[in-house]
């Protein structure tokens, strides 16, 4: 029972057609047309005599019906620009698919079909502006395409909402998968990229706070490009179904939500000025080693422990001071 009420969809295999020359059919169909006239001529000019009357009535029926046929024959000759193709049903069954450019001629009773013809899809043109294409045409372009995707609101792997936007270069590789496996399949992808882009930002964190932990961790902050290749993986195994093909996927926009972007942005000052502190002291305490060490060897002074750790206070206090130091000069003795 649960055989017989699946749904089982029909897989189409692409025909790629070789037609006919549309230049000849159309001086053809040219020719036809004049003759066609010619005989509608002669069959009026037979009927007006009384004794052709019968055969000037016959041609000018036959003269009509070839007229009729002539104007069907019309509608095969198709043309097909650079970077489009054509996909043709017959009778509600897939007939063949024209991809290369150029003028033809096929069975005038195809028809030409696209996903949700007279419909309208939302391109984005910048950040801030959209415009609606109406789609009328019966082609199918396989050119070079980019997808904007809006911002977007999503929690990472530490449950930090991040701001994050993406683009995508994409074709259609395979027009028939287009037209038959999909409704229409500009809005698939633009689905598919939000699933995508939300799937992928909740599996990393956006940036690495902690100093201590290993720092081969992937953060959509310091691993963009390689964060972009695994959507642009992850969506092309999305979309190979609707015959498209992702070129690239870029991360336009990343940053932490409006709520917590200013707590997290004093996080990465402190965080900053304690690695700053820290290489500070490492610098001031190698300095003052240097220098008593050096005094030492060269036995400019003789300084006992107490002179020492004196120094020691007095030289970390001007190396890691935040503002210049007042040099005191002591012309007495420190006992």
């Amino acid at each position: 029972m649960e055989t017989e009420n699946k749904m089982i969809k029909n897989e189409v295999t692409e025909k790629i057609l070789t037609p006919k020359n549309g230049m000849g059919m159309l001086f053809l169909l040219l020719f036809a047309l004049l003759a066609e006239i010619a005989a509608f001529a002669g069959g009026i000019a037979l009927a007006a005599t009384e004794t052709s009357i019968p055969l000037g009535v016959t041609l000018i029926v036959l003269s009509c019906l070839c007229f009729i046929a002539n104007m069907i024959g019309f509608a095969g000759l198709k043309i097909v620009h650079p970077n489009e193709a054509l996909v043709f049903t017959l009778f509600g069954n897939y007939y063949g698919t024209i991809v290369k450019p150029g003028f033809f001629y096929v069975n005038p009773f195809v028809s030409a079909q696209h996903p949700s013809p007279d419909s309208n899809i939302s391109v984005s043109i910048n950040s801030e502006e959209t415009t609606n294409i109406a789609i009328t045409k019966k082609a199918i372009s396989t050119k070079t395409m980019t997808f904007s995707n809006e911002k977007q609101k999503v929690n990472d792997v530490l449950g930090n909402p991040i701001i994050i936007g993406a683009m995508v270069i994409w074709n259609v590789e395979n027009p028939t998968k287009a037209v038959f496996n999909v409704d229409n399949y500009p809005e698939f992808l633009s689905i598919q990229c939000d699933s995508t882009i939300r799937n992928t930002a909740r599996r990393f964190p956006y940036d690495n706070m902690d100093t201590d932990e290993d720092g081969d961790e992937k953060t959509l902050r310091g691993s963009s490009q390689e964060i972009a290749e695994l959507m642009k993986q992850e969506l092309q195994s999305r979309v190979v179904e609707a015959g498209l093909h992702i070129q690239e996927v870029r991360i336009t926009h990343l940053a932490y939500s409006e709520e917590i972007a200013a707590a997290m942005l004093q996080r990465q000052q402190a965080s900053a000025i304690i690695a700053a502190r820290q290489q500070i002291v490492e610098g001031a305490v190698s300095m003052v080693k240097m220098a008593i060490d050096q005094l030492s060897e060269d036995e400019i002074v003789v300084l006992d422990e107490e002179r020492k750790a004196a120094m020691v206070s007095n030289l970390l206090v001007v190396l890691c001071g935040n503002k210049d130091a007042q040099p005191v000069v002591n012309s007495g003795s420190i006992y």
